[in-house]
């Protein structure tokens, strides 16, 4: 692989629902492209972009690959995103770093509802794509129907730049609308063919309608065009070119990949059509010697930055960083800043990277994407800067955990390993959580939803040898009191040589703050050196609660009255006695217990509202609030955590998909009456 200058790169996200085919797109672009001798296949387990164990397992991508291809002097980084949306770090990772996108549709299946997701966040990065329809040649496909949908779904602004020739197991190839080329499949490859005549009058006035686009984006083209002249081809492209990047036009094409039918006209168009990394906005980072806001354009002649959108750690190799040069030009050698942790290291090992082999390159110009690899300490969302030129982008916002599980290693030997291995991986996937619970003893895990956590378990398991067992989260409830009551408690004990004695009397009520201990003793009936061992008294006898364990909360505690021995008192007894009298006000305060509430947003389309709804009513969950985005209903509710321990799988059933949410912990409200005895038994076990 030789060295590529800004202008000849393009960086891309092939993007699209799970199963359109991906993973056998990026083969087919590295087959074409030279890159690779023989197309792998899913599941046969030998692509370049599935190289994990636990994706060749699952038949499915679940982690983000770079996949460089060389075509004609130009280096396109393609970048295969997983298409689940609870890799959604992932996908956003990529976003971050590319100009433009493939979005794959299945022919036989239309708008998917993961195309409809990557559309939307590709619109609201202002990411031009190219709508790749594939799969032509399978069963049951009607290319004007899913047209229609794609205008209906994804916009009007989509517009055919290749329609069909033949259908399902007829599928033959397709014409080039914008240049009037017929490309037919021979069995091996494409070839320039003659257009059919019955395509001739379609394909004319699709022809005419781009045309039309074109000539109405000046003067001097408009009068080429009414004057019957022809406009220059260059012309043609320049205009397609910027209306595409401003979001005017997308293309969709049609082909197979399997096949690697218009993989080579997809290739032209992502070099003619799509912007180098020069091309659009200067990317904004922070000055980390004045704090302020600065930009950097993607040339070779600013000082050096750089991204790092993903780590992958390897037990043999330790982590390599794949990274986007923002700016300037890295080079073997070469010492960087990282101001994450104010490091600073020299890069001893540079490569291009194509799923997991490793190409060695000396240099890397402004825009391209290539790995480092050696360099501890370095994390997905951290800067490289030059030394002289301190600054640092700010990283992509990751996604907080939808479901939690506990996970216990099956083997007791692996108690120390279960945390190192979570923590290493953890490195690789920031989108999960690692949290241990020492009210209940659990070993928390958090992510977007059960493939994804499956998939951090197996990646442990392979990885690291560490094989777990999973329970659901137990809930962390908590008690406190309902009535104000007054409560003595005495501890009084002789048992030869220095006795023990402390008497109080404490007045409990509820609180609204956690814990308040007050007193208002007079004529030093409880001598004041003495109070704060009554406060400690109190506070560790709130650890456990009286019904089932659970800290106590929210309560008032006023020392008002009690006695003392002048040679038997100390703080033990003044201890003692606290706890004795909270034990005497149980039997009349009204004990209860309260449980965590949550506030959600679900994200919805319109026509699952009053489901999400009436199921949040169930699940004894109050809706505050409703409001639009992104075309998106988002339903905002408070719920008790305990009602939505498999929300997001749930969710995901009463959606078909679409739907999404994030949590929060708001607060602690008391248990229903009824759900009390329950908790209490549970918990008591």
């Amino acid at each position: 692989m030789k060295e590529y200058t800004t202008k000849e790169i393009r960086n891309i996200a092939i993007l699209g629902h799970q199963g359109t085919g991906k993973t056998t797109m990026s083969e087919a672009l590295l087959y074409v492209s030279g890159g690779i001798d023989k197309k792998g296949e899913v599941e046969r387990k030998n692509t370049v972009s599935d190289y994990l164990v636990e994706e060749q397992n699952k038949l499915t991508s679940l982690s983000l690959s770079l996949v460089p291809a060389e075509w004609k002097n130009y280096k396109l980084n393609f970048l295969d995103v997983p298409g689940s949306d609870e890799f959604v770090g992932d996908l956003n990772q990529a976003l971050e770093v590319v100009k433009g996108a493939i979005i794959m549709i299945d022919a036989s299946k239309g708008v998917e509802v993961g195309t409809e997701r990557v559309w939307n966040e590709v619109r609201k990065r202002h990411i031009p794509a190219i709508l790749f329809v594939n799969k032509m040649d399978k069963e049951n496909v009607k290319f004007e129907e899913v047209l229609e949908e794609i205008r209906e779904k994804l916009g009007k602004k989509a517009v055919p730049f290749a329609w069909p020739i033949g259908h399902e197991e007829n599928f033959e190839g397709f014409v080039n609308v914008v240049d009037m080329k017929a490309r037919i499949y021979d069995g091996e490859k494409c070839v320039d063919a003659e257009i059919w005549e019955e395509k001739r009058e379609k394909v004319d006035e699709l022809h005419n309608l781009i045309i039309e686009s074109v000539a109405e984006t000046s003067e001097e083209l408009l009068d080429l065009y009414l004057s019957g002249e022809e406009i220059p081809d260059a012309k043609i492209k320049e205009t397609l070119h910027h209306n595409i990047i401003e979001g005017e036009l997308t293309p969709v094409i049609v082909g197979s990949a399997t096949k690697t039918i218009g993989i080579e006209t997809l290739f032209h168009m992502l070099v003619d059509y799509l912007p180098a990394p020069d091309e659009l906005t200067p990317l904004e980072a922070i000055d980390q010697k004045t704090k302020e806001k600065v930009t950097r354009l993607t040339h070779d002649d600013e000082p050096f930055s750089a991204y790092i959108f993903k780590t992958v750690v390897d037990p043999f190799l330790g982590t390599v960083n794949l990274i986007k040069v923002n700016s300037g030009i890295l080079t073997l050698g070469q010492e960087v800043l990282v101001p994450n942790t104010g490091d600073t290291k020299k890069i001893s090992n540079l490569s291009a990277i194509r799923g997991k082999q490793q190409i060695e390159l000396q240099t890397f110009h402004a825009g391209d994407m290539c790995a480092v690899a050696k360099m501890e300490g370095l994390e997905t969302g951290f800067t490289l800067t030059d030394p002289k030129y301190p600054i640092m982008y700010e990283p992509v916002k990751q996604p907080t955990p939808v479901i939690y599980i506990a996970v216990h290693p099956k083997n007791k030997n692996d108690e120390d390993k279960i945390s190192m291995a979570l923590h290493r991986i953890n490195i690789e996937d920031p989108t999960f959580e690692i949290k241990r619970n020492k009210e209940t003893a659990q070993l928390l895990l958090g992510g977007q939803g059960m493939t994804h956590l499956q998939y951090v378990l197996e990646r442990m398991k392979n990885m690291f040898k560490v094989d777990v067992d999973i329970e659901d989260q137990k809930i962390v409830y908590r008690e406190t009191i309902k009535k104000s009551v007054q409560a003595e408690g005495k501890h009084k004990k002789q048992s030869g040589g220095a006795g023990q004695f402390g008497h109080v009397w404490i007045r409990f009520e509820p609180s609204k703050e956690i814990f308040e201990f007050a007193e208002e003793v007079f004529g030093g009936a409880v001598p004041r050196n003495f109070f704060p061992a009554v406060e400690k008294g109190l506070v560790e006898t709130f650890e456990h609660g009286p019904l089932a364990g659970f800290p106590v909360i929210n309560v008032k505690a006023t020392l008002y009255d009690g006695s003392y021995h002048p040679v038997d008192s100390n703080e033990i007894s003044f201890k003692l006695a606290a706890s004795l009298a909270f034990k005497e006000a149980v039997k009349t305060c009204g004990p209860t217990i309260l449980e965590p509430i949550v506030k959600v947003e679900v994200k919805v389309k319109d026509q699952y509202v009053g489901d999400v709804m009436g199921d949040m009513s169930k699940r004894r969950g109050h809706v505050s609030g409703m409001n639009q985005v992104d075309g998106f209903q988002v339903v905002v509710a408070e719920v008790p955590e305990a009602e939505i321990v498999s929300y997001a799988i749930d969710l995901k059933a009463m959606t078909q998909g679409s739907g999404s949410f994030s949590r929060e912990f708001v607060r602690y409200d008391e248990v229903p009456a009824q759900l009390i005895d329950k908790i209490i038994e549970a918990y008591k076990k």
